[in-house]
């Protein structure tokens, strides 16, 4: 692999975020759910520290947990989020959603810069990302897959032994079902899976083992 991944696991509902660049320096984050200051610090001194150009911002989708740092981002590399817009209304109505958690946010989440669609690609430095449309456990969900370093980053669609929840007004649990088989376990066995919460894992080791695709 000639890309390099950062993890930093982010606000209380332990988002992962991901932080992508190679030998370029280019760089690209993935879902910056950093609410938290020391988190939005902990994000900026390494992209600083290692001298790296931030490119794009990515959402796998716009759930509140995944776009608490959005605006942070916008402000202070200038680079706006990239997402599918079929999730926008969480990000509209954020402030209310999160309070039924017992949880307070008042900043606004900025109007996205590109919007994605499945079949779309990002570039940065000398990788290609590929956006694929994975719908269910919210209707704009995207996964990135970059077949060059053989990586998925996958969101809340598909977890290790696990896949995203399917209980919310805009789930669907036969569509999320659908999308994992039809667009993610057909990947090759070893490509590395990245989720949006909890541990990596690989394609093939859930095709084999996840309970939830047998």
């Amino acid at each position: 692999m000639t890309m390099q991944i950062k993890r930093f696991t982010v606000n209380p509902i332990q988002v992962n975020c991901y932080l992508l660049w190679d030998s370029t320096r280019e760089a690209v984050l993935i879902d910056c759910g950093a609410w938290q200051p020391h988190e939005r610090e902990q994000i900026k001194e390494f992209i600083n520290h290692h001298n790296l150009t931030l490119k794009h911002h990515l959402n796998t989708h716009l759930h509140f947990d995944h776009i608490f740092g959005n605006a942070f981002i916008e402000e202070t590399f200038g680079v706006k989020a990239e997402a599918n817009d079929g999730d926008w209304h969480w990000a509209e109505t954020i402030s209310e959603r999160i309070a039924r958690f017992g949880l307070r946010f008042d900043e606004e989440i900025p109007p996205l810069g590109r919007i994605l669609h499945d079949g779309d690609e990002i570039t940065f430095g000398n990788q290609t990302i590929k956006a694929i449309s994975v719908p269910g456990h919210s209707p704009g969900s995207l996964a990135y897959y970059i077949p060059g370093e053989n990586v998925v980053f996958t969101g809340d669609a598909l977890f290790c032994g696990s896949i995203g929840r399917t209980d919310f007004p805009d789930s669907n649990h036969e569509h999320l079902i659908g999308s994992i088989r039809e667009k993610l376990i057909t990947l090759p066995g070893d490509t590395a899976v990245y989720p949006g919460h909890d541990r990596p894992t690989t394609i093939e080791n859930e095709k084999n083992y996840n309970m939830f695709l047998r």
